[in-house]
């Protein structure tokens, strides 16, 4: 809202689409700081786990807990006495946790890659052009003018913020649009009878995962051989990435 106009009320789905991206921005602050704890996690059983080792428990990691989340709220709304009102709130609160993995995961697989994200619009980049898939891959190399395979990172390590800022104020409009239009029908979906939300809430969560994590494949393309400061043929040491 312009400071210069501050008594003009905003539009109810602009404001709608305001409170999408400030749960977004809010996952990103609240996911940034447990991203080397997560990579940890997928290291626990087999500390000397390659890169493509650690994605692909990050990956499983993040289908098995996004299901979840689905499937539990599913239930718990087909449960005897539990109101549609009830159900719908358990999902408005669940989508937010949907939001964190998500989030959480898109960061985690580009510090595996070594692209930076120490900068918010850097990661909004990731978060939001993973999460849209083919369309967010599309905005990203219009805008930034650069063509070819894995954007993830030949755009976000290598165009400058500013116009990372112009490609996500279009991926913020195209987030609103998509997750918000999935996220409404997937709450629909777990409020209805005869424990039927629990299939349909834990389905319609596999299958947003499987798309994030095929969507980040195609960002950062393969993992690299090694972790920095190591060669394919030489094994981690023990005391590093802990």
């Amino acid at each position: 809202m312009s400071a210069d106009a501050p008594d003009v009320p905003v539009p109810a789905p602009a404001a709608r689409g305001q409170r999408v991206l400030d749960l977004l921005d809010k996952a990103i602050n609240a996911q940034s700081p447990l991203v080397l704890k997560n990579i940890a996690r997928a290291r626990q059983r087999n500390p000397e786990a390659t890169p493509a080792q650690v994605i692909r428990n990050l990956e499983r990691m993040y289908v098995s807990a996004l299901t979840g989340t689905g499937a539990a709220v599913g239930g718990t709304a087909a449960a005897p006495g539990v109101g549609t009102g009830v159900a719908l709130a358990l999902s408005a609160g669940e989508t937010f946790s949907s939001l964190e993995l998500s989030v959480l995961f898109a960061l985690s697989i580009a510090e595996v890659h070594g692209v930076p994200i120490d900068e918010i619009e850097r990661r909004r980049t990731i978060v939001m052009g993973i999460m849209l898939g083919g369309s967010g891959t599309a905005t990203i190399s219009k805008v930034a003018e650069r063509t070819g395979q894995h954007w993830g990172r030949q755009v976000v390590t290598k165009v400058p913020v500013e116009t990372l800022r112009q490609i996500n104020k279009i991926l913020g409009k195209n987030f609103i649009t998509k997750y918000g239009t999935k996220q409404g029908v997937i709450v629909l979906g777990r409020v209805a009878p005869f424990g039927i939300g629990a299939v349909i809430g834990g389905g319609a969560n596999a299958a947003m995962a499987t798309l994030t994590v095929r969507a980040g494949r195609r960002a950062f393309g393969p993992p690299p051989p090694s972790w920095p400061g190591e060669t394919p043929s030489t094994p981690p040491n023990e005391n590093s990435h802990d």
